[in-house]
C-alpha cells in the first residue's frame, strides 16, 4: 500500500491538495494499492475509489478552512491507520501528517518521502508576527525533512529556499502536473466557445488571478496595477478564497473598479474552471509566495500565459516573451507591462502555445515517474524488506 499523507485534502482545495488527489487518483487508475491519511473535516463524506483515512483535527482560525490535525488524540483512527501494511509513505507538508507518517515509516521500517511544497516561513511570520518563533518553528520543519528518506521539490528554483532555511541534504526535483486536457487543433475553438459562454467579446482583453486570496501572494499589486490602467477595457476575475478577500474587493470598489473586476469566489468544479483558464488572455500571477504554484501550469495547458514578478522563485520557469511575461515588482511597471502585451494579441498567443509545450505535463505522466522513483527507493531497502516493489 502507498500511503499519501497531507493536511489538505478535498474539501480543503490548494496547490498540495490537488496534488495529492491527482497522485492518488492516477496511481489507483495503474492498478496501485494507495490511500490518503489527512484531516477530519466537519460536514464531509468522501467519495473517491480509493480509501481516505481522516483524524481528528480542530480549525485553524486564521488560516481557515485549514486544520490542525490531532491523529494521538483519534485512538481508533489511528489504531486503523497503523494496521495498513504500507510498502512507502509520501508526505507532503510537515505537520501534523507528517509525524504520523515518520511515525508509522520507522515502525514498519519503510521508506518516507516527504515534498517540500511550500513557504512556510512567510505563514508564520504572518501568523505569529514574531520571527524568533517563526525561525524556531522553520528549524523545527528543517529537522522533520532531514528524518526523511529522500527529499523532493516540485521546482529546481525551490532548492534556494530549503537551502535558506537549512537544510543541508539532496533534493530532488518532481515537477507538478495538470488535470486539463486541450488538442493544440482544439484549443482555439475551445477559446471561443468559452467566451460565447460566458458572453465576453474575442476582442475584450480578459485577466485571471486564480488561487488563495492573501496579501503574501502580492494581490495588491495586481489591483493597484488595473487601477493605473482603469481607463483601458478589460476583464478581471478572482478565483478563490482567503483572509484578505473582503479587503481586495474593498480596495477594487475604491478604485472604481468594480465594473471590471469580478470576484468569483472558490470554484471546485474543474470544468468550470477550465473554462475561466481559457477565456483569459493573461493569467496575472506575481506572487512572491509561491515556490512552484500548480495555477500556473493549469493556465499554461489551456495556452493561457503566465505575467510573474522577475526573479520570484515560482517565475523560474518562465523566459520572458517566450512562455510567459515578467514585470517587476511595482505596480507602474505592471500596469505598463499588461498594456504593452495587449497591444501585442499575437505575441500573447505565441506564448500561450509555447506555454502549452513547456510547462504543462500531464498528472498522468508524473505519476508515472512517481511510481518509477518509488521503486529506486524501495530497492535501497531490499535487505530489510522482502518487498521491494510496489
Amino acid at each position: 500500500m502507498i500511503g499519501l499523507f497531507n493536511d489538505s485534502f478535498p474539501p480543503i482545495m490548494d496547490g498540495v491538495a490537488l496534488t495529492v488527489q491527482n497522485y492518488a487518483y492516477w496511481m489507483h487508475r495503474k492498478n496501485q494499492q494507495v490511500c490518503v491519511v489527512t484531516v477530519k473535516t466537519p460536514h464531509y463524506t468522501d467519495n473517491t475509489d480509493y480509501p481516505v483515512y481522516r483524524y481528528a483535527s480542530l480549525p485553524l482560525w486564521s488560516r481557515k478552512p485549514y486544520r490542525y490535525g490531532i491523529p494521538h488524540l483519534d485512538g481508533r483512527v489511528l489504531r486503523q491507520i497503523k494496521e495498513i501494511p504500507f510498502s512507502i509513505i509520501h508526505v507532503h507538508c510537515p505537520f501534523s501528517s507528517a509525524q504520523l507518517a515518520l511515525e508509522i515509516a520507522r515502525q514498519q521500517k519503510i521508506p518516507l518521502v516527504a515534498t517540500f511544497h511550500s513557504k512556510y516561513k512567510d505563514d508564520f511570520e504572518r501568523a505569529i508576527h514574531n520571527k524568533k518563533i517563526a525561525e524556531w518553528m522553520t528549524k523545527k520543519i528543517i529537522t522533520f525533512y532531514e528524518k526523511a528518506d529522500e527529499v523532493w521539490i516540485p521546482q529546481a528554483s525551490v532548492e534556494d529556499t530549503i537551502r535558506q532555511y537549512g537544510y543541508k541534504g539532496e533534493v530532488r526535483v518532481m515537477d507538478n502536473g495538470c488535470d486539463f486536457v486541450a488538442a493544440e487543433q482544439d484549443i482555439e475553438l475551445f477559446k471561443r466557445q468559452a467566451r460565447a459562454n460566458m458572453q465576453i467579446p474575442d476582442d475584450m482583453p480578459v485577466f485571471l488571478f486564480v488561487g488563495q486570496h492573501i496579501w503574501e501572494k502580492n494581490t495588491r499589486l495586481i489591483i493597484e496595477s488595473l487601477a493605473i490602467m482603469k481607463d483601458k477595457r478589460f476583464i478581471m476575475f478572482f478565483i478563490g478564497t482567503g483572509y484578505a478577500e473582503r479587503e481586495m474587493s474593498t480596495m477594487v470598489m475604491q478604485y472604481g473598479l468594480s465594473s471590471k473586476v469580478r470576484f468569483m469566489g472558490l470554484i471546485s468544479d474543474r470544468k468550470l474552471l477550465k473554462n475561466y483558464y481559457a477565456i483569459a488572455d493573461l493569467f496575472l500571477f506575481p506572487s512572491l509566495y509561491d515556490n512552484a504554484p500548480l495555477v500556473v501550469r493549469e493556465a499554461s495547458a489551456m495556452h493561457t500565459p503566465a505575467l510573474m514578478t522577475v526573479d520570484s522563485t515560482a517565475s523560474k520557469i518562465l523566459i520572458d516573451n517566450y512562455n510567459g511575461f515578467l514585470t517587476e515588482n511595482s505596480s507602474e511597471k505592471m500596469a505598463a507591462r499588461i498594456c504593452e502585451l495587449i497591444r501585442l494579441p499575437q505575441n500573447i498567443k505565441q506564448a500561450g502555445k509555447n506555454a502549452a509545450l513547456t510547462i504543462a505535463r500531464s498528472w498522468e505522466n508524473i505519476t508515472e515517474e512517481v511510481l518509477q522513483r518509488y521503486n529506486q527507493l524501495l530497492e535501497k531497502y531490499a535487505a530489510n524488506t522482502s518487498n521491494t516493489s510496489i
